[in-house]
């Protein structure tokens, strides 16, 4: 595959593990990001694939900034192909010490980040009508837990906005794809720049999988239009069990999800966190919780096999139906 690719917190976490599948993939990337210096690691990785790579620091809360960023990217690169919307912040917080300054910003970044970074995709897709747009979301998209208000509000409000967008789409017959991809806890270093005011260290719900899990799921996603991809057993699990049980799931995260967000060290009181600006330095892909990682995901494989599998059953039931009817007619 070749192409022109643009991703969104493309310095760190999920979004460098998609930058670098894309690459491995043929494609040349644009890379948006706060973080110059995760941004040059960043390039320097693509380029060691045999890709082009365009660094172009960007605050996706502001919309010029990103109208700017896809303009500079056409013109250095060419037409983008595939756009990813995966940069996010967060708080951990109870919401009454969350401040109000604090909630606003965790929203500009994690939802209207998307709704910018769709409008300027789309400005540029829409004349060629083709083009495809990834908005990685998250199981908390259908299911709120607590300490992070602000951040599951913006998930939620990115589902309802794709279903909005995607039916508009449908509606102009557009040949763009737009697809939701919705991930379950992931190794990232996001838990260790983040603001929190949890006694102890931010963590991710175990089970915990790796990024580049992630990166999968969302580079096939962009390839094949899928509507909506669920990343990991606990993704599904989450997403079917608000949808039958939703009550017993508030008393259940009542009662273990405070506990379950929190590691055993205690947080370093000084710690710089990246709500506002970034935490310079190199960051990476991985976080600290590497040990008992899980590094595919069955679903995911299932998910991008189905079609496969159940021509398969059908093939298989098919010819054990004529085995049967050519035994009835022989007896």
């Amino acid at each position: 595959m070749e192409g022109i690719a643009l991703v969104t917190g493309a310095s760190a976490g999920v979004g460098r593990a998609t930058v670098r599948r894309l690459a491995a993939d043929g494609y040349d990337v644009a890379l948006v990001a706060r973080g110059r210096e995760g941004l040059e690691a960043t390039r320097t990785e693509v380029e060691r694939l045999g890709r082009r790579a365009l660094v172009l620091p960007a605050d996706v809360a502001e919309a010029s900034q990103l109208e700017d960023a896809a303009e500079r990217a056409e013109s250095a690169l060419g037409p983008i192909d595939v756009w990813v919307n995966n940069a996010m912040t967060t708080v951990f917080s109870p919401f009454m010490e969350t401040e109000p300054d604090e909630f606003r910003r965790v929203t500009e970044v994690t939802y209207l980040g998307v709704v910018w970074g769709t409008r300027a995709a789309l400005k540029r897709m829409v004349p060629r009508d083709r083009g495809s747009i990834v908005l990685v979301g998250s199981a908390l998209a259908y299911r709120g837990i607590p300490l992070q208000a602000a951040y599951c509000g913006s998930k939620h409000a990115i589902k309802g906005f794709f279903e909005s967008v995607r039916s508009e789409l449908l509606h102009d017959g557009s040949s763009i794809r737009i697809s939701m991809v919705d991930l379950p806890a992931v190794n990232t270093p996001q838990f260790d720049h983040c603001r929190t005011r949890l006694p102890k260290q931010p963590q991710p719900v175990p089970p915990i999988y790796q990024p580049e899990v992630a990166a999968d799921a969302i580079a096939w996603a962009a390839r094949t239009g899928e509507r909506e991809v669920y990343v990991g057993a606990p993704t599904w699990k989450t997403i079917w069990g608000e949808r039958i049980a939703p009550g017993i799931a508030d008393h259940y995260l009542a009662k273990n999800g405070y506990e379950g967000q929190q590691a055993d060290q205690p947080v370093n009181g000084d710690r710089p966190d990246n709500l506002f600006v970034p935490v310079e330095g190199d960051h990476g892909a991985h976080g600290r919780f590497e040990e008992g990682t899980r590094e595919r995901s069955p679903l995911l494989w299932l998910g991008k096999h189905r079609r496969a599998l159940g021509a398969a059953a059908l093939a298989g039931a098919g010819a054990a139906a004529a085995a049967a009817i050519r035994t009835t007619t022989r007896d």
